[in-house]
């Protein structure tokens, strides 16, 4: 980028290819943002059912949970450049289907549905591609980490713009202009897509069927201790913490007795506290560190998860919900971070598929388990016992790190995050002076 260098927390952006991604996206995801907070409230305004809302959750993320390790595979085979076109194309599509449907006064639950059931395949071949596609946007791996805390300021800055214009628009003008406006932005990140000039990745040619490969990507993921103590914490968060989402519409109207706006602040001031977490993460230069991050991260997530649950007065709730978001988002973009530090290039696709399932694919059976638990004894109840289980989890992570940081440091010397010992140069020096002679 010629001109004046840019700070080192924005340096990512010198690569012309992630510039492209990041203004696209960011234009593109206030209307996701918008989308999804409108359709949890109508859904609510249908039917105001706790169930409903849970299963309309269970629909979006069922098939992350089924397709997106199969995704994996494919993402580690195809051109993830075209691939990441053909879902924007998909969605934008979905998108205005959900419009034209909720504007003309046609939509059912059945097709509300159906609709979630095919942006969740969507998501699935998505989610990993675009996750995997960041290394081939940067020219400079240095940056990657850099790159990785500004796709999620990105994430987060636009869950700051886009739940406020929801609810505003919601009160004004009904959830169908929502959608519509989300179909319409997704016009900015297929003209970003198109303007890339990205090198064609060579096909990678196993010979292997696609469930040998995934389960290549399991056993690697798995069998590497740090990778899959990272994913299995992520997992428990997704299945007790994200849940949130599907419960915020009965917090905001009954417990808060508010309505579409109280629901858009509080959903605002989860994104204010994810852009701070995010921020602050941009302004790192190294991994080194990120892993005690995790641990603190994920118990501050559900700490705040017990806070909003008790909390009656809106002040403090939306105090909660910016250290909610900061600590959720910390959490993840660590994770990411880490995953794609440590993880071998041939098998970044499958394991970034796994960090996605691990979030949302547990999230689909949390969501489900929380609208059925919530319908039992109350969303807040139901909240704050999967703030606790997050504690828990953090609780056994930190008493793991010591013997993580061991199988973590050859691989940071190996890929240079870390310094040679100086025994090691020190033989290596030995070495090539008898070579010399």
């Amino acid at each position: 980028m010629k001109g004046r260098p840019l700070p080192p927390m924005l340096r990512a952006l010198r690569h012309r290819n992630f510039r492209l991604f990041f203004i696209g996206q960011s234009i593109s995801l206030i209307g996701t943002w918008m989308t999804r907070l409108a359709t949890a409230w109508l859904v609510w305004r249908l039917t105001q059912s706790a169930e409903m809302l849970g299963l309309i959750g269970f629909a979006g993320q069922l098939p992350t949970l089924l397709f997106t390790s199969i995704a994996g595979v494919w993402v580690d085979r195809l051109d993830r450049h075209r691939l990441l076109l053909l879902t924007q194309v998909l969605a934008m599509l979905q998108s205005f289907t959900l419009a034209a449907l909720v504007l003309s006064g046609a939509v059912e639950m059945w097709q509300i549905f159906a609709l979630q059931l095919l942006q969740g395949v969507i998501d699935a071949i998505d989610m990993p591609t675009r996750q995997s596609l960041l290394v081939d946007l940067i020219d400079d791996r240095a940056d990657l980490s850099n790159a990785v805390a500004l796709n999620s300021s990105m994430v987060n800055g636009t869950r700051l713009i886009g739940p406020g214009i929801a609810g505003l628009l919601i009160a004004w003008v009904g959830e169908g202009w929502c959608f519509f406006a989300d179909g319409v932005s997704y016009i900015a990140v297929i003209g970003s897509l198109i303007a890339m000039q990205v090198a064609i990745r060579p096909r990678t040619v196993t010979g292997k069927r696609v469930f040998h490969d995934l389960y290549d990507g399991l056993r690697y993921a798995f069998g590497f201790i740090p990778i899959s103590a990272i994913l299995l914490l992520l997992a428990v968060v997704g299945l007790a913490g994200i849940p949130y989402r599907v419960l915020m519409p009965i917090i905001a109207s009954q417990t808060l007795h508010g309505g579409a706006y109280t629901l858009g602040f509080l959903m605002t001031a989860m994104g204010v506290g994810a852009l701070i977490g995010a921020l602050y993460l941009a302004t790192r230069s190294t991994v080194i560190g990120l892993g005690r991050m995790l641990p603190i991260a994920a118990g501050t997530f559900g700490a705040s998860l017990i806070g909003v649950s008790l909390s009656h007065w809106l002040l403090p709730s939306l105090l909660i919900m910016v250290l909610m978001g900061a600590g959720f988002m910390i959490h993840l973009a660590a994770s990411n971070t880490l995953i794609q530090a440590l993880v071998r290039e041939e098998m970044r696709g499958r394991v970034m598929a796994l960090y996605t399932t691990a979030i949302l694919g547990m999230a689909t059976i949390g969501s489900l388990l929380a609208g059925v638990i919530a319908g039992m004894i109350g969303a807040a109840w139901t909240m704050a016992g999967g703030g606790v289980i997050c504690i828990i989890g953090a609780v056994v992570f930190w008493h793991k790190l010591p013997g993580l940081r061991e199988h973590v440091r050859p691989v940071y010397i190996e890929k240079g995050i870390l310094p040679q010992p100086v025994e090691v140069l020190r033989e290596a020096t030995t070495l090539r002076e008898e070579v010399e002679r």
